[in-house]
């Protein structure tokens, strides 16, 4: 259960960050204005708060699984959100760090 609720945290937490920087960037670069900004600024502040959550309490190792699953989840936000259509390298990359992740977060440790 605790790899599971780790992976839902870790979901959670992309939701928050990568949503929260698409609402600033659509205030900002597409002339949305302030309330798109102010709604990415409380996500933002939300992700950090979910990170806490994570049952590891490594704050260096959460935050450098965390950032494979940011990788992935930006290039998926942009595929469903964006039309975004990530060639083969994109793939490979985010495989990668999803790699990475299962190394730091779940590997066995005495």
């Amino acid at each position: 259960m605790t790899i599971t609720r780790s992976l839902i945290l870790f979901a959670a937490a992309a939701l928050a960050e990568i949503g929260g920087a698409w609402l600033v960037w659509q205030g900002v670069r597409e002339s949305r204005g302030w309330l798109w900004i102010g709604a990415g600024v409380i996500a933002l502040g939300a992700y950090g708060f979910v990170a806490t959550l994570q049952p590891d309490a490594n704050f260096g190792r959460i935050l450098a699984a965390y950032g494979g699953i940011f990788v992935a989840g930006s290039l998926a936000w942009g595929m469903v959100v964006d039309g975004f259509e990530p060639d083969r390298y994109d793939i490979a990359g985010a495989l990668l760090c999803l790699l990475g992740v299962a190394v730091i977060m779940y590997a066995p440790r005495s």
